[in-house]
């Protein structure tokens, strides 16, 4: 246990007190329901995280309206009663199991690959987006070509992730993350290439976080103080693995200020490899810039299955949590196993993907 004294101490976010300080990552699984619902497999794959020690989890991506937020077909939402009501017994599995989870908030924008409600998609700029590798396997060959979102467009959205923190509240989640990673829509905004927007909201890259700290503003105001609440930020994307920010650390540091000063309790940095120079080879890692210029705990996602790579970054300070994604699905049980000394699984000692009757 001393060997990874920094991983297994607890941490204090927000109102919460983590027994550790590693952190199962989103990740997209679309087996809800066709209506958004989440299912009894889903609270025993939560569940299951919780039962092999992560202090905390975050939900796969989930849309928050009846229009356009929705990312792929059999995503659960947090959009309407019915949906609040099927993640409480999720929630309800995870607590049981001493852990805590939070939410994923998130809005596909032009990204989207499915979405119930409707066939149109909405973006910063009618930019069509890159294709590969976001469509690989989907049986679509390209995206739609986006509509350009009006004031009272980007209004709707900011409303739908405020009144959606506040049903995750009421579904029993601990706290909300808003996905702003990833190349969906807040990263859109986000983005150059893909925001050609002249307005508040495109050119500068103080415009184009503006749609990010709005609305962490408005989930702050509609949840309190006392609830947690994130962002997840990246450079990559789905469907642009190597999107790198064009200003490096100039950009970084207007970003996590912002973002920081917007009132997060945490930033949720995902990179390819977390402990790499964000920039270049001289530069720091994206989490350290994070830590540099938020003034908020920092999360570092990005091939840390090695408990060792994770303790280092605590230890420098680079950042106050870790997260998993590949390294969970490979071992639920990823906390226990490394207070044991017991050898880890990778991912590819299994058939991927993996179906949930098989894993569970």
């Amino acid at each position: 246990m001393t060997k990874f004294e920094k991983l297994f101490s607890k941490f204090h976010l927000g109102n919460l007190t983590l027994s550790n300080r590693t952190v199962v990552a989103p990740m997209t699984r679309i087996s809800a329901t066709e209506d958004g619902l989440a299912t009894e497999r889903m609270a025993r794959y939560y569940a299951n995280f919780a039962n092999g020690g992560f202090g905390l989890l975050i939900s796969e991506g989930t849309y928050l309206d009846e229009t356009y937020s929705q990312s792929y077909l059999n995503q659960p939402g947090i959009a309407n009663e019915a949906q609040v009501e099927s993640w409480k017994k999720v929630t309800h599995a995870v607590h049981q199991q001493g852990s805590n989870i939070f939410c994923q908030l998130m809005y596909s924008g032009a990204l989207s690959q499915g979405n119930s409600y409707t066939n149109e998609t909405i973006a910063p700029s009618s930019v069509k987006p890159k294709t590969e590798p976001a469509l690989a396997g989907t049986g679509r060959t390209e995206f739609f070509l986006p509509r350009e979102m009006t004031y009272d467009d980007i209004q709707a959205v900011i409303n739908s992730f405020a009144d959606s923190a506040v049903r995750a509240r009421e579904a029993g989640f601990d706290g909300v993350e808003i996905h702003g990673a990833n190349g969906y829509l807040l990263d859109q905004f986000l983005t150059d290439y893909t925001n050609q927007r002249t307005d508040k909201y495109g050119g500068s890259i103080e415009n184009r976080v503006r749609l990010m700290v709005e609305v962490i503003q408005a989930v702050r105001k509609a949840v309190g103080s006392m609830f947690v609440v994130g962002i997840r930020v990246s450079q990559t994307k789905v469907n642009d693995y190597h999107h790198k920010w064009a200003s490096g650390e100039k950009e970084a540091e207007v970003i996590f200020k912002s973002l920081g000063k917007a009132g997060v309790d945490f930033i949720h940095i995902n990179e390819y490899d977390a402990t790499k120079p964000a920039f270049d080879d001289k530069s720091s890692s994206l989490a350290a810039f994070a830590k540099k210029y938020a003034g908020v705990a920092v999360i570092a996602c990005g091939h840390l299955e090695d408990p060792s790579k994770g303790e280092t970054l605590l230890s420098r300070g680079e950042a106050d949590l870790i997260a998993l994604g590949k390294g969970a699905l490979a071992n639920p049980d990823w906390i226990n196993k490394v207070v044991e000394g017991s050898s880890l699984s990778t991912l590819e000692d299994f058939t991927y993907p993996i179906k949930d009757k098989e894993l569970l």
